[in-house]
């Protein structure tokens, strides 16, 4: 019973704390509440206070600003005014000036217009005097006016053709002998400097063989050995009476080197079937590659050119297997390398260009068998392709004359292919093509008015030609002369030079009886 009593005691107490602490707290919150409250309507009013403070600053300062601002733009005005006035001022002076300048030019044109009716007038007079002069001369003369102009110009026309006709004379005879004296120190230099080999090759190739029982292993069992030979090969094997020997014929020269290397080796072997002829030629085939680069690369050293795209230089290794009428072209384009470079250097020009020019300018002829077009065009292409120079391009398609030339390296490459094919036996030319160039070059001179007859001579190193003597006469014998050599520099293809002669011939014959 006490403990029960004392438990209701102890909750009794504490409910009483927890409501005495609950009413102090309040009582505490309450006071709280109320000073804050005053704390703010004290911060809000000073806010307030300096709120208005700070406008009134603020008004005070941008009325300032617009006073000063005011004050800057009436200055600004000022000015602009004073510069307007000035510049009002400047232009009432030009109009001024302009005014007087109008006036003085108003009183020459007057003062020109006077002048021109009096210059008008004394042209009539003129003219009125020449009119009379010329009836005067008219009737003195007994000439018309026409009449007279025709004669005076057929005199004129008539002195003008024998001064011209002197003066190309003297100036081509003068400039012919220093021309040719320089031309030939020069050329002369470049040959003797320059000695070349000449070659002639033909279409075939003859063996050798040890006996002529190796004619019968070489044709085999029924032909097989011969004909796998000439179908790898591409070339015809001719095996005849001769003795101790087999010809080999192609107009292929670099298939036809292919097939004697290939025979000599399966001549020294022994061995000769079929499958042995395929391996040999096959061996062949990378020998005379391997040849062709090599010798490239040697005519290249040998000339001073460097710098060539490995294409070229085997290209230019093939050149020792063609030929250009007899003559071999690799030896002919270091020629005309060696020909271009010394000339170059001796006029002081770029021998780089015109030896390098001169090595490849027959490139074309490499593939001219497997590409449609001619070796000209054949080899600007070929060293487009392979970045050569825009000069040595030219050069290249200017060396045949189907291109004006434009520099002297390719001049030069020029004279120095003529120069290389013209030698002494150098080419060969079938009967038919030198009578042709005979016949073509008396037609040339055959169309020309007044002449009689044409005769070549000296193997087209010169041509004469009979006039009628009374349709051409000794002045025009000299243009006609010039004329003819013209054409036969446009027409004909041909070495060296011609020698044009014109012959006019009068005779008087009467018999005394």
């Amino acid at each position: 019973m006490i403990d029960t009593i004392g438990i209701i005691v102890a909750i009794v107490a504490a409910a009483a704390g927890v409501g005495g602490g609950y009413l102090l707290r309040k009582a505490v919150a309450e006071s709280a509440i109320g000073s804050a409250e005053e704390e703010a309507r004290k911060i809000i009013e000073e806010g307030i206070r300096e709120a208005e403070a700070k406008r009134k600053e603020i008004m005070l300062e941008a009325k300032d600003e617009i006073h000063r601002v005011r004050q800057e733009a009436e200055r600004d005005n000022r000015d602009r005014r004073r510069e307007l006035d000035r510049m009002e001022r400047r232009i009432l002076q030009k109009e001024e000036v302009l005014d007087k300048k109008t006036e003085a030019v108003e009183q020459k044109e007057l003062a020109l217009r006077e002048k021109e009716k009096d210059i008008e007038k004394a042209q009539a007079d003129i003219q009125m005097i020449l009119t009379q002069q010329l009836k005067e001369l008219e009737r003195l003369s007994q000439l018309t006016s026409e009449e007279a102009k025709e004669l005076l110009l057929r005199n004129v026309e008539e002195q003008i053709r024998q001064e011209t006709a002197n003066l190309i004379r003297e100036t081509e005879s003068r400039a012919r002998e220093e021309a040719e004296k320089k031309a030939r120190e020069i050329v002369t230099l470049a040959i003797q400097r320059c000695a070349a080999d000449v070659a002639a090759e033909t279409t075939v190739s003859v063996v050798a063989l040890p006996n002529d029982e190796m004619k019968g292993r070489i044709i085999g069992r029924e032909g097989r050995n011969i004909r796998t030979f000439e179908t790898l090969t591409g070339v015809d094997l001719i095996i005849d009476d001769t003795p101790e020997a087999v010809i080999l014929s192609s107009f292929d020269p670099i298939r036809r080197e292919v097939a004697r290397v290939a025979l000599e080796k399966l001549i020294s072997d022994g061995r000769i079937h079929p499958a042995r002829i395929e391996e040999m030629v096959e061996k062949a085939n990378k020998q005379i590659d391997q040849e062709m680069r090599e010798v490239g690369e040697q005519a290249a050293f040998d000339v001073g050119v460097v710098g060539l795209h490995p294409e070229l230089i085997k290209l230019l290794g093939r050149l020792k297997y063609r030929t250009s009428y007899g003559q071999n072209v690799l030896k002919h384009s270091i020629e005309v390398a060696h020909l271009a470079g010394i000339m170059a250097a001796e006029l002081e020009v770029d021998a780089t260009v015109a030896k390098r020019a001169g090595l490849i300018h027959d490139i074309g002829k490499a593939v001219d068998h497997e590409v449609s077009g001619s070796h000209i065009e054949i080899g600007v292409d070929l060293a487009k392709r392979y970045r050569e120079s825009k000069e040595v391009l030219h050069a290249i398609a200017a060396h045949h004359g189907d291109v004006e030339p434009e520099t002297i390296e390719a001049v030069l490459v020029q004279a120095a292919d003529a120069i290389s094919a013209s030698r002494p036996g150098a080419r060969r030319e079938t009967l038919e093509s030198y009578i042709k160039r005979l016949e073509k070059l008396e037609k040339v001179a055959d169309s020309f008015a007044g002449v009689e007859r044409a005769f070549a001579i000296q193997a087209g190193r010169e041509i004469r030609i009979m006039v009628k003597p009374e349709a051409v006469d000794d002045l025009a014998s000299i243009t006609l002369s010039r004329d003819i050599a013209r054409k036969v520099e446009a027409e004909l293809d041909y070495p060296g030079q011609i020698k044009v002669v014109v012959i006019r011939e009068t005779r008087a014959v009467e018999f005394a009886k």
